[in-house]
């Protein structure tokens, strides 16, 4: 029974390897000659880009003719591998280890199947080398492991990466040649040359700002309540005792405060002087402000002393 189910087993696996490298083939050269009709097209918009001087526009659209090459390049090696795979099916069957000349073939259409989904058969080759040679087997060559032996140019054409400005160059050279347009590449190879600025480092400079002063204007000075200003009378004694609720003594703190205001306004629309000059003026006037308020406070408390002594004395 042992012997009945290795020749059924070894009957299916060669049967549908066959089968799935034979239609891996046939829809290879299918897609090929179907890709090069659209790389045609494109290299003709390239060309008509390039001759109406739009090249910022070709720039961009060669990428798409990059990658549709690279994929046109692997294809063929896929094709080659199918071919190799199944020239060999024979030894495969009769083997349980994949044999060395075969790894690298295998390898590389297991780690081309889930990249080419316009290939479905070889995501079934690879179901069949899963099943064959274990799930080990298939995840070296899927996660390129040192001994995965995927063939080196099947990786590059099918890596997802920017092309670098030397081969966009030389493919918009061709795409010129091919058309026999007198291109001249200086500008395009000035600005692949060109080192863009990183606007995301924070480097840039910005704009330095002005300290806020606030104006000696703008300061509120507090002013006495006028219900509790004691009656000026008419005696001489009082006259001479609150000499320094006159008007005339109190002028000179607040006239010195208006002219260090007023210097402190000029000096603020000067363009020459220093921030930390003002912040000193600036100070120097909220103090005087402060001296003369309280001043006046102390004159108007000491003025409801000598009112409440001249009553009592009144009524003795």
């Amino acid at each position: 029974m042992s012997v009945l189910n290795s020749i059924f087993n070894r009957t299916t696996f060669g049967t549908r390897c066959k089968t799935c490298c034979n239609l891996a083939i046939s829809r290879i050269k299918l897609l090929r000659n179907k890709r090069e009709a659209q790389l045609k097209h494109m290299r003709k918009e390239i060309f008509d880009y390039l001759r109406t001087g739009q090249e910022a526009v070709a720039r961009i659209r060669v990428e798409h003719i990059i990658r549709e090459e690279n994929i046109m390049a692997a294809y063929e090696i896929l094709e080659l591998f199918c071919e190799f795979v199944l020239a060999r099916v024979p030894i495969l069957e009769t083997q349980k280890e994949c044999p060395i000349e075969l790894q690298e073939a295998i390898a590389s259409i297991i780690f081309a199947s889930p990249r080419c989904s316009d290939l479905p058969e070889l995501l079934q080759i690879r179901n069949l080398f899963t099943v064959k040679y274990g799930k080990e087997f298939v995840s070296a060559a899927s996660e390129l492991r040192p001994d995965s032996n995927v063939n080196r140019l099947i990786i590059e054409k099918l890596t997802a990466r920017a092309p670098s400005a030397e081969v966009k160059l030389k493919t918009l050279k061709g795409v010129a040649q091919e058309f026999n347009l007198d291109w001249d590449s200086s500008s395009t190879e000035a600005e692949f040359t060109k080192k863009h600025e990183d606007l995301l480092d924070g480097s840039l400079p910005t704009a330095p700002q002005e300290p806020v002063i606030k104006k000696i204007s703008d300061i509120s000075v507090p002013k006495n309540n006028p219900a509790a200003s004691p009656p000026v009378t008419n005696s001489s004694s009082f006259r001479g005792e609150d000499s320094l609720m006159n008007a005339d003594n109190l002028e000179p703190s607040f006239k010195q405060m208006e002219i260090t205001s007023h210097d402190e306004r000029a000096t603020t629309t000067t363009k020459n002087q220093s921030s930390s000059d003002v912040m000193e003026r600036a100070r120097a006037a909220i103090a005087a402000a402060e001296r003369a308020s309280a001043a006046a406070r102390a004159a108007a408390e000491l003025a409801k002393v000598r009112v409440a002594r001249q009553a009592s004395s009144g009524k003795s």
